[in-house]
């Protein structure tokens, strides 16, 4: 691959993993500070029909902020996508799937699937530009 295309597969990288960062963070803290894990397992337990709802409550908000946080900064962004591919399939599966493809009023999977796919997307790319502790020289800021 030649210098530019690489450096533009770089750059189309590191713009969707901080735009999953953002996204997952944000809604991390959305899941726990506003939501709160208690509501979140109780909607689990009763409205989605989610296995072991208390631990899947929390595995959703630690997911999404942690996972985000390290999207956004590049420390270890394959790792941070993968720790919410699992919480983006049950969303797919549990909560949207009987609400039919298309966003509504009634939900809908298209939105969640997409992040699923752009998630599964991020983990093969890498990080792209700017990632925490690459080895690779001239793109990424170096820890060590």
């Amino acid at each position: 691959m030649n210098h530019r295309a690489e450096r533009a597969r770089d750059f189309g990288a590191a713009l969707l993993r901080l735009a999953l960062g953002a996204y997952y963070l944000m809604h991390g803290y959305y899941a726990g500070a506003v939501i709160g894990v208690p509501a979140l397992a109780q909607a689990n337990a009763t409205a989605y029909n989610v296995p072991f709802p208390v631990l899947s409550a929390w595995f959703v908000v630690l997911a999404h902020a942690i996972g985000g946080l390290m999207l956004l900064t590049g420390f270890y962004p394959r790792i941070g996508a993968l720790l919410n591919v699992p919480v983006m399939a049950g969303a797919v599966l549990f909560v949207h799937a009987k609400q039919g493809f298309f966003m509504s009023r009634e939900g809908g999977y298209e939105y969640a699937l997409f992040l699923l796919l752009a998630t599964v997307a991020s983990a093969f790319l890498g990080g792209g530009l700017y990632t925490l502790g690459s080895s690779r020289r001239g793109s990424r800021i170096r820890l060590d």
